[in-house]
């Protein structure tokens, strides 16, 4: 459980009923996201109150009669995940803040400029959402406000998500050790051994991602590896 000073109130309010429990307002969050977080580590007493600041418990009919339950992390996740999360002014500040850096992450490493081929600098569709005015919601999922957000920068600057192919070159030297760092970090499409031990493979990989290819690659080949695009798709 979390100390209580670093709790804040969750609050389901349903068939006249109140229902709160003290939680870690990032875990909180990130069990509304759908990432797995046991509840017993997100909060702050294992008690579903009617009043959390006063202490008051809610008594097992009323839990009974809109849980159809009186196990607590049943009831607790609910609340959790419909209800409404009670935050400071700072603690929403930083949750926005963050989740705002995971849309901008997002989307750097998986669209590109149509017009280039190449990635857009995350501060770049930094300032095209100040322009645009992008809103974030720090409980709605990532998939969705990468939607927003595409959606709303558009018409700013020149964006979309596209796949690349690339193929490559290895050396012999070099060949066995990118071979299995290659395989496991990126999606190999086809690959073929060569008679002077070298390796060639086609890589496919979100256009955002071009430049950690090839970071991976000239570290692996120590700048002696061959890169070059196939092509682009949606």
């Amino acid at each position: 459980m979390i100390p209580l000073d670093r709790a804040v109130i969750a609050r389901l309010e349903s068939h006249g009923e109140r229902f709160e429990i003290l939680v870690d307002p990032d875990l909180a969050h990130k069990i509304r996201r759908g990432e797995k977080v046991e509840i017993e580590e997100a909060v702050a007493a294992i008690h579903i109150f009617e009043n959390a600041a006063r202490g008051e418990r809610s008594p097992d009919d009323a839990l009974t009669k809109v849980f159809h339950t009186t196990d607590f992390e049943t009831i607790a996740r609910r609340i959790i995940e419909k209800g409404e999360i009670h935050l400071t002014a700072e603690q929403r500040r930083q949750l926005i803040a963050d989740r705002r850096q995971q849309v901008i992450n997002f989307i750097a490493r998986h669209a590109l400029n149509p017009q280039t081929g190449l990635p857009h600098p995350p501060a770049r569709i930094g300032v095209a959402m100040d322009e645009a005015k992008v809103n974030i919601d720090p409980f709605h999922s990532l998939d969705d406000l990468v939607k927003e957000t595409m959606k709303a920068i558009r018409p700013l600057i020149p964006i979309r998500f596209e796949e690349v192919r690339i193929a490559v070159k290895i050396p012999a030297d070099y060949a066995p050790r990118t071979f299995g760092e290659l395989q496991t970090t990126w999606t190999v499409e086809k690959d073929e051994w060569q008679k002077d031990g070298s390796w060639i493979c086609v890589v496919r990989l979100p256009g955002g991602m071009q430049d950690q290819l090839f970071a991976d690659i000239n570290r692996l080949t120590k700048g002696t590896g061959e890169i070059r695009l196939l092509g682009r798709g949606t």
